[in-house]
């Protein structure tokens, strides 16, 4: 009577093949979920454009207040946000996997994904409302605005500019 069994090899090569495939897997899933945080980003900023063109379109509870955007105060708080934006889902100005604001102001006038300050992470959006004079906006009147995010799949910061220029 002869016994069947595995022998040491085939045991071996078996746990391997399971190995790689168990690490493809995992890679596979980091993939996707990385993928899926930058469509939520580009998401985001698309909903921030649409209620800021709302807010430039229709304005602020005082009807004289139209056809601008509002300044760095928008970034400053969520009430702020929720004043200026009142459509927004806040859901929006929270950056994947964050539970607070993660819309911030520009520092400085300078237009360009390498210049602007600070520079955003995957954590940060960045508001950047322009004056007439091509000057950061404070106060007053700015005519248009810039927004910048960091997409993770290729580590690049990506400029998104409003309609009304």
């Amino acid at each position: 009577m002869s016994k069947r069994a595995f022998t040491i090899v085939e045991l071996i090569i078996t746990i391997t093949i399971m190995g790689v495939l168990m690490i493809l897997a995992v890679v596979s899933i980091n993939a996707t979920q990385v993928r899926a945080r930058d469509d939520e980003r580009k998401t985001d900023i698309e909903a921030i454009a649409t209620a800021l063109e709302s807010y430039y379109n229709v304005g602020d509870d005082s009807a004289s207040q139209y056809n601008r955007y509002p300044s760095t105060a928008l970034a400053s708080s969520e009430s702020s946000i929720r004043s200026y934006l009142r459509d927004i889902n806040m859901q929006s100005v929270m950056a994947p996997g964050e539970e607070t604001i993660s819309l911030v102001a520009a520092t400085n006038s300078t237009q360009t994904t390498t210049g602007i300050s600070p520079q955003p992470t995957y954590s940060q959006y960045v508001y950047q409302p322009i004056n007439s004079a091509g000057s950061r906006c404070t106060s007053g009147e700015c005519r248009k605005y810039n927004l910048y995010y960091r997409l993770e799949t290729d580590n690049t910061v990506y400029k998104y500019t409003s309609k009304n220029q």
